[in-house]
Parts: C-alpha cells; sequence; structure tokens
C-alpha cells in the first residue's frame, strides 16, 4: 500500500508528464508564418505569385500572410503588423527600391528575415543592397531571349535578305534603371549577334516608363531613319515600352505587317494580343508561378532550419507568347480568367 508520500509523488510526476506531453504538443504544432508584401496587389503578376506563395504553403505546411503594400508608409505598418501576428520573416516587392534600408531596418527591430522578389533593394547611394537575398529575372539574358525571338521572326519573314536592307530596329531606352538597361543591352547583343547591322540599330530615350513615353521616344526616332526604311523591329525594357513604339509606328503609316515588337513581362499585352493584327509580335512570359513558390519556400527554409536563401537568384525562365499561344500560357499559371 502506498504512503501518502508515495501518492503525492506519483501524482506530481502524472502532471509533470501531462504538461511536459502538452508543451511538446503545442511546439509540435507551432504554426510558422511568413509574409508576402507586393507593390500592386490587383496586378495579375502579384496575384500569381501570391497564389503559388501559398501553393507552397499548402505544400510544406506554413501559412502565408498577404499583404498590399502600395508606398512607404503602408509597408512599414505591414511589418509592424506581421511581427503582431507571430510571422518570422517576409518576402517582399517594395512600393519604391529605396525603402530598402527602411524597410531592413524595421526587419532587424522586429527580428524577422526579409528577402526581396522582382525589385532589389537599393541604398542611400542607389546602388544593390546585396546583403540582402533577392529572387529577380536575370535581366541581361532575358533581354537576350527577347532579341534572339525578334530577330528569329524577322528572318522568318526574310527580312534578312539583302543583308538586313531596309530592316532596321529601334530600341526605347530607359538607362536610368539598371534593369532596363540591362534588358536593352541583352536585346541589343542577341540582334547584333544574329546579324542586324549594328547602324540599323536605333537608340531613343524614354522620359517615362509608360505607353506615352515610348511613344514620344519612337516619334523622335522615326525621322531619323534612312528613306529605304520599310520594316522596323521594334524593341524596350518591358511591354508597355514597347506597345507606345508599335503605336507610334501605326500613327506614322507602317503597316502591321512591317513591324515586329516583342515585350518582357506578358501580363501587360494580353489586351494587344487578343487584337486579330498588330505591329506587336508578342512578349516574354517569365515565371511569376515559380518566383511565388520559391521565395515563399526559401523564406520557409531559412525560419525553419537556418539555411539562408542565395544573394541573388537569377531567373531566366520564359516563354514567347503570341496571338498562337497565349491564352494557353497564361492559363498553365492562373494568369488567364
Amino acid at each position: 500500500m502506498l504512503s501518502r508520500h508515495g501518492i503525492r509523488s506519483l501524482c506530481c510526476a502524472a502532471v509533470t508528464t501531462a504538461i511536459l506531453g502538452m508543451s511538446g504538443i503545442t511546439y509540435a504544432a507551432e504554426e510558422i508564418k511568413i509574409g508576402f508584401l507586393v507593390k500592386q496587389a490587383e496586378e495579375p503578376w502579384f496575384q500569381t505569385e501570391w497564389a503559388f506563395a501559398e501553393k507552397a504553403g499548402k505544400d510544406h505546411g506554413f501559412t502565408v500572410l498577404k499583404i498590399a503594400v502600395p508606398d512607404g508608409e503602408k509597408t512599414l505598418a505591414a511589418i509592424d503588423n506581421l511581427a503582431a501576428n507571430g510571422a518570422k520573416g517576409f518576402v517582399i516587392c517594395p512600393p519604391d527600391v529605396s525603402l530598402g534600408p527602411a524597410i531592413v531596418a524595421k526587419a532587424k527591430a522586429l527580428g524577422l528575415k526579409v528577402m526581396a522578389v522582382d525589385d532589389r533593394f537599393v541604398d542611400a547611394s542607389g546602388k544593390f543592397m546585396e546583403d540582402v537575398p533577392y529572387l529577380g529575372m536575370a535581366a541581361f539574358e532575358v533581354g537576350q531571349k527577347q532579341g534572339a525571338a525578334m530577330a528569329t521572326e524577322a528572318k522568318n519573314r526574310k527580312w534578312d535578305e539583302g543583308g538586313w536592307k531596309g530592316t532596321y530596329a529601334i530600341i526605347n531606352t530607359y538607362n536610368e534603371l539598371d534593369t532596363g538597361k540591362k534588358r536593352t543591352d541583352g536585346s541589343v547583343d542577341a540582334l547584333k549577334k544574329a546579324g542586324l547591322p549594328e547602324k540599323n540599330i536605333l537608340f531613343t530615350a524614354q522620359k517615362t516608363l509608360d505607353v506615352p513615353g515610348s511613344m514620344d521616344a519612337t516619334n523622335s526616332a522615326l525621322p531619323k531613319l534612312p528613306g529605304d526604311a520599310k520594316n522596323l523591329i521594334i524593341g524596350g525594357m518591358n511591354d508597355n515600352t514597347v506597345l507606345g513604339g508599335v503605336r507610334a509606328t501605326a500613327s506614322n503609316g507602317f503597316s502591321a505587317d512591317n513591324v515586329i515588337g516583342i515585350g518582357i513581362n506578358g501580363t501587360d499585352a494580353i489586351d494587344e494580343l487578343k487584337k486579330k493584327k498588330s505591329g506587336f509580335f508578342g512578349s516574354m512570359l517569365p515565371s511569376p508561378d515559380k518566383e511565388g513558390y520559391n521565395t515563399a519556400k526559401y523564406m520557409y527554409d531559412w525560419i525553419k532550419d537556418g539555411k539562408e536563401p542565395p544573394k541573388y537568384t537569377a531567373m531566366d525562365d520564359v516563354t514567347l507568347i503570341t496571338r498562337a499561344n497565349f491564352q494557353e500560357e497564361l492559363t498553365k499559371i492562373g494568369l488567364w480568367k
């Protein structure tokens, strides 16, 4: 028969075991939360990134907190909100890359890990913050693929015959943005490698990164073309810089059959590709699905296992979308509604 002291010892042991068991269950079930902050939540690109970040969460057992951050004030408030809700880190495409130092300082103060996607942070001197993990498009390489696609289509139309006689390229540039310069540099590199003479390539600077800005730039270049100019290739750092250029050619008497414009991004070109005919031939569609999934998984691994993501992950996986395949390709990654 147990003494009163023995009974008390057994009870204490049972209670201790129960408490330990409960704490073990709580620890095992502790939820890992990560933030995914984007600058333009209404855009299909970011909607797709969010969707595939959530898919990564379902596949690997973590929760994604999605927050729109259209300006600096909302960005810093969102980071506070993440910390209050138990997140341990976040992925962000900032509304302004110059917010990088403030974002990093806020994250450090709250003990949060941070990774940039799409747009890379810059410091006060305008240099990339290379100590912050970043995943984004390999600008020069994607530009090369754009240029190669334009050259291939030009050759399909036999524009290269006679040493590319009568064929010229107008490249709308925005060299103030490093990513933009690298893309157009890559595009021109591919055009030259395809045989287009350097003298047949005209550069024209944009003042703004939108359709009106590229229309103005192309309009200023068209009078500089030689009298034999018949066929035009229009390049630029994204869809809008090419769309405006194509529209400028149309208003200056160039037939759609004599123009090849290929953009980069895909999401801004959908309405143009729905048209039966246009000088806008297609766009290099990156992979928002992979970018959303991979960055979310990187952050999860960093929080769970202490495995820091690479400082720079270059994505050059792009698909040429045209009128022939754009709906099918957009459907694959959830961008076709």
